[in-house]
């Protein structure tokens, strides 16, 4: 039996690692060929080494997925990987191209290698119509790109990190080395501050409302004005009250 080999492009590291790990786990007969974080390096990687299938990430440095894609047509299986299903759920209607969304679950990996083990065992490389995919992908990752603003948090929680959907977060707060994203399941840690994170949040949904804290407005239950010009922020189905200082009190004048 032919041993199939692939190849992984991710620009995070860590991500690759744990890709990796999944794949060993499930497909253990899989050869790995190696792992690149960088567009122009996997592009060069799949012309050299010519492996069966590429994990493609969607967004990677100076060459994204969807270039790589394009040029090595017709030389192995493509899986994308993305974080942004709001144009992956569209964009791979088509049997042909697999994508992984993250972060990557088991059970999502475990149907992407049943998928390619079947298509392999055909020799198929079914691309109807890559320009047409191509072209769509690429489409919607302009439009994602020229929002500018955050859609995903990449956060720890022990030993593990997560991808949280931004709409997901009901507010930041920072702590002496770290800040806390807290949702309705849990609160998790990043490394970035309160004044890094304000400025790549889309303004109309987040709101700082004191030095340390961002709050989503659309989570926002009610407010109640203090004597000393503060304001008591009362979220949804969550129990802690925020305050928000006199400096930024008049955010809640309509509300």
């Amino acid at each position: 039996m032919n041993q199939h080999s692939a190849i992984i492009a991710d620009d995070e590291e860590n991500l690759c690692s744990h890709l990796e790990s999944l794949l060993h786990k499930l497909w253990p007969e899989l050869k790995l060929i190696g792992t690149v974080h960088s567009g122009p390096e996997a592009l060069s990687l799949i012309r050299q080494e010519e492996p069966d299938i590429a994990f493609l990430d969607i967004k990677m440095p100076v060459m994204n997925g969807i270039n790589v894609a394009m040029h090595t047509q017709g030389l192995c299986h493509v899986v994308f990987i993305t974080a942004y299903d709001e144009f992956a759920i569209q964009a791979f209607e088509h049997n042909a191209i697999d994508y992984l969304l993250k972060p990557v679950s088991a059970e999502r990996l475990m149907k992407t290698v049943q998928k390619l083990k079947s298509s392999l065992a055909l020799q198929e490389l079914n691309h109807p119509d890559w320009t047409q995919i191509i072209s769509k992908l690429s489409s919607n990752l302009q439009n994602s790109e020229q929002t500018g603003y955050l859609q995903w948090i990449r956060a720890g929680k022990a030993d593990k990190t997560l991808l949280i959907p931004v709409d997901e977060v009901l507010f930041f707060k920072a702590s002496e080395k770290y800040t806390s994203v807290v949702t309705h399941d849990g609160e998790y840690l990043i490394r970035s501050s309160i004044k890094e994170l304000i400025g790549k949040l889309d303004n109309n949904q987040f709101w700082q409302i004191n030095r340390g804290i961002i709050v989503n407005v659309n989570d926002i239950a009610s407010t109640k004005r203090e004597l000393n010009g503060r304001c008591k922020v009362h979220l949804k189905n969550h129990k802690e009250v925020l305050i928000a200082s006199r400096k930024y009190s008049s955010l809640f004048k309509q509300m």
